[in-house]
């Protein structure tokens, strides 16, 4: 069984070489490097008029299954934290939705896609952003830091998730909102299968059954959970990948169908009147 060090090795070794990749040739490799299929997980998330004045290196480096920023609604002056920032595209695209009285922090593990996270800040233009270096499981803000947190497709590939939600609760202010796109597994899947599927949605096998995930929001404190599917993978977009895999996929067609989705979670931090000092920011 794969450690919490294997994971993380795994996932720095996979995003790191996506970034050097995309800084070397402007292209990023996707099924033949193991990180995830570009069809139909990363394709289409975001439009024209939000990919306009970004650099094309933010896109391309998006590695996403979703698009956080479009569904949840920013408000001038706030503070925005995106968990798993990547190459930063959703923290650039939430930095100019707060505007220059707001800010937008990101969040990344990997040095190299830091490195090409604050060379897309530069050529977009954006002051009112800052990339921190750490791991999702112990963020590096004080309590009560943050308004909103966003993440793109990146808790699915913490092997602790229970301590990223916790710490996602801790940063965000009374009242705050979680608002990320992740890959969700809806009921039970053979296990065979569901490792397969998993390593071709989302890197390694970490997705998390829809109610597990609603169970863990609630032990971390959070109120208010909804998870609305955004896109639904079919036995047909995984056919050829699980083929390779040696999966008899028409045998196992009927669990497959519809079990595995990018899917759009919410929930909001308690609020009310708190008295500790700097308790609402």
């Amino acid at each position: 069984m794969a450690t919490n060090a294997d994971t993380k090795a795994l996932v720095q070794e996979k995003y790191g070489a996506a970034a050097r990749e995309v800084r070397k040739s402007g292209t990023v490799a996707c099924c033949d490097s193991g990180l995830r299929c570009c069809d139909p997980v990363t394709t289409n998330l975001y439009n024209e008029a939000e990919k306009s004045g970004l650099p094309p290196s933010a896109v391309l480096a998006s590695l996403g299954c979703g698009n956080p920023t479009a569904l949840i609604e920013l408000k001038p002056g706030e503070t925005v934290l995106d968990l798993g920032s990547g190459g930063g595209i959703d923290v650039l695209l939430s930095a100019k939705r707060v505007g220059p009285t707001g800010k937008a922090y990101g969040l990344d593990m990997t040095d190299d896609m830091l490195s090409l996270a604050r060379e897309n800040q530069r050529q977009a233009g954006v002051e009112n952003v800052e990339f921190l270096k750490g791991e999702i499981e112990s963020i590096p803000l004080l309590d009560n830091a943050v308004d909103v947190v966003i993440s793109n497709c990146v808790i699915n590939l913490s092997a602790d998730k229970d301590r990223v939600l916790r710490e996602a609760f801790r940063v965000l202010k009374p009242g705050g909102r979680f608002a990320v796109s992740d890959v969700v597994v809806r009921g039970e899947v053979p296990a065979e299968v569901r490792k397969s599927m998993l390593l071709w949605v989302g890197c390694v096998a970490g997705a998390l059954e829809e109610q597990e995930y609603k169970a863990k929001l609630k032990r971390a404190g959070f109120t208010g959970i909804s998870i609305e599917p955004t896109r639904i993978y079919s036995v047909a977009d995984s056919r050829s990948f699980l083929v390779a895999a040696g999966i008899d996929v028409d045998a196992f067609a009927a669990q497959i169908e519809g079990k595995f989705m990018s899917a759009f979670i919410r929930a909001e931090k308690p609020g009310g009147c708190c008295c500790s000092s700097g308790c609402c920011g």
